[in-house]
């Protein structure tokens, strides 16, 4: 390691030694296990709104072992709320790989890390460096914002030349010692100095040798994801609820949006609203009523959701039970992983009865 590149991590860890967090529930108790299940969370989701989560989840779910025996289904409950739900399926898939192939210990290198479900370069060099002290450089979206402010690199960070000078930087800069709190400090660098918007310069510990604080330019660094305009969809969803006050539910498809999760029957717009929510529901429906579109917007589409409220008077058990579809209370749709619509749509329809 160069001088240049040891005065930067030095830098970094002085600073993190006064200023860096240090009681966060993940670093308590730190383990292989409980790194991996903070990172994945942490992807694309603030650390106020992990926080409940990751608490919640650590309970149900205390190692490795009590994760992979779990129904997925009690997962993807669990995970409700925080979005992306291919890292909830994907973490349980990497715990059943972790204790089938390596005995419930996760593997020792960032290569074999990297091999399992859900977890890139990025999310296995943190496990290895945290947990395991292991040299491993990260660059998550906090350090890519660092790295490129401090060394100007220009381009967005999502295209493979710009990712590969910022991962050159990385390991240059990671440090032979310390990499558990080199690793924190620098997300926590990111995160409460090097911001987005409005980055605290003034209390960088890197402001001397930042070029793009040099240049007086900090909003230029990382370069932006070209804009594209996101396409639109239309899709009902339809709220069959019988005389008990049960309402009708579909398991989607294990992949596409909300993978696994349980959500309404769904129509076409383009079809008979009657005719085909009947045909859907397998039963005579009366009462259907349109409800006031609303958007739920995703990273690559926006989909306008009408809700279409209707009831039915026959038995639940003459519909014929598949594993895909079940009859849930409104008020206690139970352990079912939800989609957020979904969860949102159950209390407007309770309010509605």
């Amino acid at each position: 390691m160069s001088q240049t590149a040891g005065n930067f991590s030095q830098r970094v860890l002085d600073w993190y030694d006064q200023h860096g967090r240090k009681h966060l529930p993940w670093q308590q108790n730190i383990t292989p296990y409980r790194v991996w299940i903070s990172e994945i969370m942490l992807q694309q989701t603030q650390v106020k709104t992990v926080i409940p989560y990751f608490e919640t989840f650590m309970e149900q779910f205390p190692d490795v072992h009590a994760l992979a025996s779990a129904p997925v289904d009690d997962v993807l409950h669990l995970w409700s709320g925080l979005g992306y739900y291919s890292r909830a399926r994907n973490l349980h898939k990497a715990a059943c790989q972790v204790v089938e192939c390596f005995h419930g210990e996760f593997p020792q290198t960032v290569e074999q890390l990297s091999e399992l479900p859900g977890i890139g370069r990025s999310t296995a060099g943190a496990i290895a460096s945290i947990s395991m002290g292991i040299r491993a450089p990260i660059l998550d979206g906090n350090v890519k914002r660092v790295l490129a402010r401090h060394h100007a690199i220009e381009g967005w960070p999502g295209q493979s030349a710009v990712a590969n000078k910022l991962w050159d930087i990385a390991e240059h800069h990671t440090p032979d010692k310390r990499l558990p709190q080199y690793t924190q400090a620098m997300m926590d660098l990111g995160a409460m100095i090097c911001t987005r918007t409005r980055p605290t310069c003034h209390l960088c510990p890197l402001q001397e040798s930042c070029m793009a604080h040099a240049i007086g330019d900090t909003s230029a660094y990382p370069g932006k994801k070209p804009k594209k305009t996101l396409p639109e969809r239309q899709v009902r969803m339809l709220m069959v609820v019988n005389h008990v006050g049960e309402v009708l539910l579909h398991k989607r498809p294990s992949q596409g949006i909300w993978g696994g999760l349980w959500s309404f029957p769904e129509l076409r717009t383009d079809d008979s609203l009657d005719e085909t929510a009947e045909a859907i529901a397998g039963t005579e429906l009366y009462g259907i009523e349109a409800w006031t579109p609303f958007r739920h917007t995703f990273s690559h589409y926006h989909l306008d959701i009408t809700p279409v409220k209707a009831f039915t008077a026959m038995e639940t058990k003459t519909i014929q039970p598949v594993d895909s579809t079940c009859w849930v209370s409104i008020d206690n749709p139970g352990k079912l992983g939800l989609a957020a619509p979904v969860t949102k749509l159950l209390r407007k329809l309770a309010h509605s009865l």
